[in-house]
């Protein structure tokens, strides 16, 4: 299961833990047991959930690095290093083209 699916579950489990627990006291209306819920499920997510937070953030971490990294490596094929093209993660192995895209050719 991935860090983010993990810590996103956690969050939804204490919600509903607060939530249950606010079920038994009377004279609260529905909505306002369910933003006390919320408020106190973020406090305890705090401390109860840091562990998975910091793995959800060093993945989205890793996948902003990933992402500038290509998007560094397209630029550079795109203004014509043969070996950024050549360096890429395609799986048919072709590479970038020379015919503009998006363009048709005309005769």
């Amino acid at each position: 299961m991935s860090p983010a699916t993990r810590y996103t579950l956690g969050r939804l489990g204490l919600f509903v833990v607060f939530f249950a627990a606010l079920l038994p006291v009377t004279g609260l209306h529905v909505l306002v047991r369910a933003m006390i819920a919320l408020v106190l499920s973020a406090v305890a997510a705090l401390f109860l959930l840091r562990r998975w937070r910091d793995e959800t953030a060093e993945q989205l971490a890793s996948i902003g690095r990933r992402r500038r990294s290509e998007k560094e490596r397209l630029r550079a094929a795109l203004a014509g290093d043969g070996s950024a093209a050549a360096s890429g993660d395609r799986v048919d192995g072709r590479g970038v083209s020379d015919a503009p895209s998006g363009s048709p050719d005309k005769a």
